[in-house]
């Protein structure tokens, strides 16, 4: 069972080794389209849960990624500056965006778990 959980506005934390890993969902791939560009957050900023610390743009319009704990950044994924579309390709994985770590215990008991995020976007048009 996935330990990973979602934010509503579509970013996906995974807590390894105390860090939480961050990306994008896979529908928020889907409703980008071509991702082209991003813009990552810098190693050692402090960020709020709900703060916006990067952006991704796509051949539809440039998006927000908002932190989805509080703590600091500590890694950025390189790899997505020479080549954006490993987030689309696999945004579970080798496409994660930042890591994260957390300033408080439970860092992610505030956010949504797989049921409870699929229920959300399951409302939404594609």
């Amino acid at each position: 069972m996935s330990t990973r959980r979602y934010a509503p506005t579509h970013e996906w934390v995974e807590i390894q080794d105390g860090v939480a890993v961050v990306g994008i969902s896979a529908f928020a791939v889907e409703q980008l389209t071509d991702v082209i560009y991003i813009d990552l957050p810098r190693v050692g900023a402090s960020v709020n849960a709900g703060q916006s610390v990067a952006e991704v743009e796509s051949v539809k319009a440039v998006s927000d990624i908002y932190a989805p704990v509080d703590g600091e950044i500590v890694d950025v994924n390189m790899s997505l500056s020479s080549d954006a579309t490993i987030v689309s390709k696999d945004p579970y994985g080798i496409g994660w965006l930042f890591k994260i770590k957390p300033s408080k215990p439970n860092p992610t008991d505030h956010l949504l778990d797989e049921e409870g995020y699929q229920k959300q976007i399951a409302g939404q048009s594609h």
